[in-house]
């Protein structure tokens, strides 16, 4: 089975200002009339799900995540104003829906079976229907990944990520748009853009969004000195080296 990790949803809300930000860019590429049904797939705590709903104010919105916790938090944040599911995007199932729009943000790298998850996000869209997604690509938090691993490397932290490779898929636009064509979209794109961020609270940035799968492989009372480690070499004030993959496609 691949290798997931779990994220505390009221956490990841408070903290994921920058990934707002970078998902606003997004959904400025979507052209939308209004009365569309949107899939938003992988949700998180619905802080871009809200402005989903904003813009099919005659339409509707389905917020997928494979995270309860996040879904939870959705929930708190939209109430009754979205359909949300706890679901996986690999092999999901909307039932007799079939959407106009997926827009997806900051999830496909979470996936290790991109042709899997394209193959099932054609199936949710009807002819003709739009991808519109970001997520990391090839290149993706390298200097982030790179410090984790010289601390990992340390011999307190070396037995948890002997072997290790970490549950990302950081792909790059050429596999992507293949991949894409093979699952049955037409129009394909894709490019990768740098987004540098600087975190406000670096720590706590580190711990729930970059470092969370590093971490569970820790015991509880080695996350702050792993964290110790990882910042000694990256710096109090680090800059998160985002590169994001763009995707835009049309269903076949």
């Amino acid at each position: 089975m691949p290798e997931t990790r779990s994220w505390d949803g009221a956490a990841y809300d408070r903290l994921s200002t920058p990934m707002e930000r970078l998902g606003r860019e997004v959904m400025e590429r979507l052209e939308l009339r209004g009365d569309e049904t949107v899939l938003d797939a992988g949700c998180g705590s619905g802080r871009l799900t809200e402005l989903l709903i904003e813009r099919v104010s005659d339409g509707r919105v389905i917020g997928v995540d494979m995270s309860a916790s996040m879904i939870e938090a959705a929930r708190g944040r939209l109430g009754d104003a979205v359909d949300l599911r706890v679901a996986d995007l690999v092999g999901l199932d909307l039932g007799a829906d079939t959407v106009d729009v997926v827009f997806s943000t900051a999830t496909f790298h979470w996936i290790a079976d991109h042709d899997a998850l394209f193959a099932s996000l054609r199936r949710a869209l009807r002819a003709g229907g739009r991808l519109v997604a970001q997520c990391g690509g090839a290149g993706n938090i390298a200097t982030v990944h790179a410090a984790a691993r010289q601390a990992g490397d340390e011999p307190a932290f070396r037995a948890a990520f002997d072997g290790w490779r970490g549950p990302w898929n950081f792909a790059t636009p050429e596999d992507t748009e293949r991949r894409l064509t093979a699952a049955g979209f037409r129009d394909v794109r894709c490019w990768l853009a740098e987004r540098p961020v600087r975190p406000d609270d670096p720590r706590e940035y580190l711990r729930n969004i970059n470092l969370g799968a590093h971490l569970e492989r820790l015991p509880d009372d080695q996350h702050d000195a792993y964290l110790d480690a990882v910042l000694a070499i990256l710096g109090e004030r680090p800059t998160i080296d985002y590169v994001r993959l763009n995707i835009d496609a049309t269903a076949a």
